[in-house]
């Protein structure tokens, strides 16, 4: 598979919501060359398609990457082994990515976010992207400690006004092998996939980490060790 080939490719993001999907044919459809899988949200809930999609969509030739979806209501601690026990760092191509849905706007814990960001980071050997609302990037992303992250970006009604290095700009896209709506993204002029490749398939070192990253979780409930993952 050749990683630098397409370094301004389109890419998708799926979860269950889009079925079973036919990667043969999304894959030859030329439009997609990478795919954000969603993994898991909060403590306990899995993608029953990630397997699935993640193995279908690699065998087709299509760069692979997994997201997770914040919860509010559980620990960075837990909510770091669901993540892992699912997402293998050996089938992952892209850097992960942490979703922070719009609704976590002005009430967020900066301290579990941090936390998670780190334990990722120190698993999976690269910073993960950050996808959120414009409004929620305002609110808490716009600090120094933040420079170093890739921003996922989700605005579907104009380019965004915030930096981005990836920018997902419809959730009606329509792509041969995927019965209904997918979200379409695509990356700011100034980014391309080799940003977000992780540190494997990259020609140069990867930076190293952030010296500024949060060392403590000061939660009080995020102070229980890593629960083991399951077999």
């Amino acid at each position: 598979m050749c990683f630098m080939s397409s370094l301004q490719a389109q890419g998708i993001d799926v979860s269950k919501y889009q079925g079973t999907i036919n990667w043969r044919k999304v894959a030859k459809s030329k439009k997609v060359k990478f795919v954000y899988i969603r993994a898991t949200e909060g403590t306990s809930i899995k993608d029953p398609k990630y397997k699935a999609n993640v193995d279908s969509a690699s065998k087709a030739g299509i760069l692979v990457g997994s997201y997770h979806v914040y919860s509010s209501k559980t620990t960075a601690y837990r909510q770091f082994a669901n993540f892992k026990s699912v997402v293998v760092k050996k089938k992952q191509d892209l850097i992960p990515v942490l979703d922070i849905e719009g609704h976590h706007s002005g009430r967020l814990d900066m301290a579990r976010v941090d936390k998670l960001l780190e334990l990722m980071e120190k698993e999976y050997g690269a910073k993960p992207m950050i996808y959120t609302s414009e409004k929620v990037y305002n609110e808490h992303f716009t600090g120094k400690r933040y420079r170093s992250y890739h921003i996922f970006i989700a605005n579907y009604h104009s380019t965004p006004t915030v930096r981005y290095t990836l920018w997902q700009h419809s959730t009606k896209g329509r792509i041969s092998g995927i019965q209904g709506d997918v979200d379409l993204d695509k990356f700011h002029k100034k980014h391309s996939l080799y940003d977000i490749l992780m540190p494997k398939h990259r020609k140069k070192k990867a930076p190293a980490a952030d010296t500024t990253a949060t060392k403590t979780d000061t939660t009080k409930r995020d102070t229980a060790k890593v629960p083991s993952a399951k077999k």
